[in-house]
């Protein structure tokens, strides 16, 4: 074996486990922080609906920084954009844990974002030029399934915390893995990068930034109504105006931050698109589910917890069962039918009340794991099944910014859907709160079930290249 035979696979072997210590750290940070909410907006004294901007802070940032991800990594290498990226996520945890209000926290977590905006996508770039297509389904549950220790051990971890020590230290527990994962970085991370990258398209940068951060501030205060209507309005009208002037620029700029002809590639458009629907159905769960459990049933922040441990053991089960899924029904009916499957998860939910067995909820909590764990594997393999690995870079950005998009505005749609039903309740009346958050699931889940409609555009072959899937035979008398 040559040299670079031998380093090709001790970089095949152990850069996995790197890609998953960023991602443990991030899910960690994530599911510790939305337990803790509750006790957090106590200490501070707030609201808990008020701290929302601190979970979508986080992924804000992750959605304004992720475009130029790609550029940095192909422009300065994946090594070191991943090694400062992982310095700033430590930074960003350090000043969150010493953070005296709610402006300074948010303020820390955007630094954590950007940090975060360039981990875990110029990791999946550096998996993808790694690994070929037929091992790269493979390849991202293996890096799944430790990552998947983050929001399995976080919520309870968050809970015992908060109940036995300063809320703080929450933000603390990410530094061990921060400085292992520094240290890997510079053994086992490959250095690619493009030596005929183009100049970074500040402009478009500038446009759709600043164009999706006045976004879901209107999403925000729409949900407090701090603002009257009108400005509101306007606020919307610039953000969407920015967006639009943004998709003009890029359709007459060489190189625009954001590739948008991508969304030419069958798979990858239906995949980017299919996710962000899917994802704001169900992506304020995590935000909603702590308050159930908490406000509405009166449980303990550990024991609340305790009972999402079964969502994120579920998911690693699932990683395991997903490739052969996968090779046996193909992309489009899996996603078809699991996101049906979803919905009904959702809206079981509103089945939880006062007297819930707790084995009810346990196994909720499976089926909401099992079955989003196997539609995030189909949608997140199927988005390189199409794309050169030239492309790569472009197609990661464009994928985790939507990814990320969907996730905050889910947190956001949540709390507005939430914030609605609750208004003029008392927040704290368990009997004035359970019916708010059962009409919220309500909602999440008719959204969830209709996002199913995208996949219909699908092909029945699409993405066998990932999943190792038999090509479906030609009916009689074709061509």
């Amino acid at each position: 074996m040559s040299e670079a035979d031998a380093n090709l696979s001790q970089i095949r072997r152990f850069m996995p486990w790197l890609v998953a210590v960023a991602l443990f750290m991030e899910n960690l940070d994530a599911t510790i922080v939305n337990t803790a909410v509750p006790v957090m907006a106590e200490s501070l004294r707030v609201q808990p609906l008020a701290l929302k901007a601190v979970l979508t802070s986080y992924t804000l940032s992750l959605a304004v920084f992720i475009p130029i991800s790609g550029w940095m990594a192909d422009r300065y290498g994946t090594r070191r954009v991943f090694e400062q990226a992982v310095l700033l996520f430590t930074l960003g945890s350090l000043f969150c844990g010493i953070s005296l209000n709610v402006p300074m926290l948010v303020a820390s977590r955007i630094l954590q974002g950007i940090g975060g905006a360039m981990m875990t996508p110029v990791g999946r770039i550096a998996l993808v030029r790694t690994f070929p297509r037929s091992e790269l389904l493979r390849t991202m549950n293996y890096v799944i399934i430790p990552a998947l220790i983050g929001p399995m051990v976080g919520p309870f971890a968050g809970g015992v915390i908060v109940h036995w020590l300063h809320w703080r230290m929450i933000f603390f527990v990410n530094l061990p893995f921060a400085v292992a994962g520094f240290w890997m970085v510079r053994r086992y991370m490959p250095d690619y990068r493009d030596a005929e990258v183009a100049p970074l398209d500040r402009t478009g940068f500038l446009l759709f930034g600043t164009g999706i951060a006045l976004l879901s501030y209107a999403l925000e205060v729409f949900g407090e109504h701090t603002l009257a209507t009108g400005q509101l309005s306007l606020l919307t009208a610039l953000a969407l105006g920015l967006l639009a002037v943004y998709s003009w620029h890029a359709s007459r700029t060489a190189h625009p931050v954001l590739t948008l002809w991508l969304f030419s590639v069958r798979t990858f458009r239906l995949s980017v698109i299919g996710g962000f629907v899917t994802r704001l159905g169900v992506g304020g769960m995590p935000f909603l589910l702590p308050l159930l459990y908490q406000i509405g049933l009166g449980y303990a922040p550990w024991q609340a917890g305790l009972l999402t441990m079964p969502t994120a053991a579920a998911a690693m089960l699932m990683k395991v069962t997903s490739r052969p899924l996968l090779a046996r029904f193909g992309h489009r009916n899996i996603l078809i039918g699991n996101t049906l499957l979803i919905g009904v998860v959702v809206l079981l939910f509103t089945q939880i009340g006062p007297g819930a067995s707790v084995w009810t909820i346990i196994s909720l909590g499976l089926c909401q794991g099992f079955f989003m764990s196997l539609q995030f594997t189909s949608m997140n393999s199927l988005i390189y099944a199409d794309v050169d690995d030239r492309d790569a870079s472009k197609a990661s950005s464009i994928s985790s910014t939507a990814q990320q998009l969907s996730l905050s505005f889910g947190v956001a749609f949540a709390s507005l859907i939430a914030g609605w039903f609750l208004r003029g309740l008392d927040q704290t009346n368990p009997a004035q709160v359970i019916p708010a958050l059962h009409h919220a699931f309500i909602t999440m889940a008719i959204l969830t079930a209709i996002s199913s409609i995208t996949y219909w555009g699908l092909h029945g072959d699409d993405g066998n290249n990932v999943s190792n899937r038999r090509k479906s035979p030609e009916p009689d008398g074709a061509a």
